[in-house]
């Protein structure tokens, strides 16, 4: 905060950094994002719907389904429609994850609210399907849109947000970088219940520490022969923090 109060008007009144090359950032583009674990696709219903549909029903339970605003899907047409409706649209842009071994696509991620004029973005609709979670291509899905934001297109700002009650999201967002920003009350209504709304962000001064944490992740020297983590990305995102 000490940064705002060193730079005034001529009224002697405190006013915010200065950012005079500032112009709006493009959209991001529908092309896809290539890592080492995951392919990310802009997603096309004629050819993930099923697949993804499929993996999904891996969790019987419906339990991934509990803090979104849709679903579970007890049919794949119901399913196949919402996506149609998502894909629709420019905002949000969905991306489907794709194992690059067996070509199957295993979960969705989009990018919304998509501000170019204030160089701002929000990272939703996130569903991995079982066989998805915990793997390193969950992680590096989310190291490949943050790249796009910041070094391809040149956002700000990258947003996440959650019900508040949502505790694996908290902690992933935390673990992936995100600062905790607050508690909005009573912003939303879904599925019949009220959510107050977690709010976290990376902002594009804490990307290049970033950008070097994720890198030093998932690099195939950090995994034992088993896959199994020499240093965990949390150790590696707090340290941003704690060093602040």
């Amino acid at each position: 905060m000490a940064e705002i109060f060193q730079h005034r008007n001529s009224l002697g009144q405190p006013i915010g950094v200065p950012v005079p090359t500032w112009t709006a950032r493009p959209r991001p583009p529908l092309t896809a994002m290539q890592g080492r674990y995951c392919r990310m696709e802009p997603l096309d219903v004629t050819r993930h719907a099923r697949a993804l549909y499929a993996a999904n029903g891996e969790d019987p339970s419906g339990a991934n389904w509990t803090y979104l605003p849709v679903g579970p899907f007890g049919e794949f047409e119901g399913y196949q429609t919402w996506l149609q409706q998502m894909a629709a649209g420019n905002d949000p842009q969905f991306h489907t994850i794709i194992d690059p071994e067996s070509g199957a696509a295993q979960g969705v991620a989009s990018f919304l609210r998509i501000d170019p004029a204030m160089g701002v973005i929000e990272v939703g609709h996130i569903n991995y399907a079982p066989r998805l979670q915990r793997k390193r291509g969950a992680t590096e899905a989310m190291f490949l849109m943050m790249r796009r934001v910041f070094d391809e297109l040149g956002y700000r700002r990258y947003e996440w947000k959650c019900d508040s009650l949502n505790a694996p999201s908290r902690a992933a967002a935390l673990r992936l970088g995100f600062r905790f920003e607050g508690i909005f009350r009573q912003a939303v209504v879904y599925k019949g219940r009220n959510r107050d709304t977690a709010w976290f962000s990376i902002v594009d001064r804490e990307w290049p520490p970033l950008r070097a944490a994720f890198e030093r992740w998932l690099d195939p020297a950090n995994f034992d022969a088993v896959a199994k983590q020499q240093t965990s990305l949390s150790a590696l995102t707090g340290a941003l923090t704690t060093a602040e």
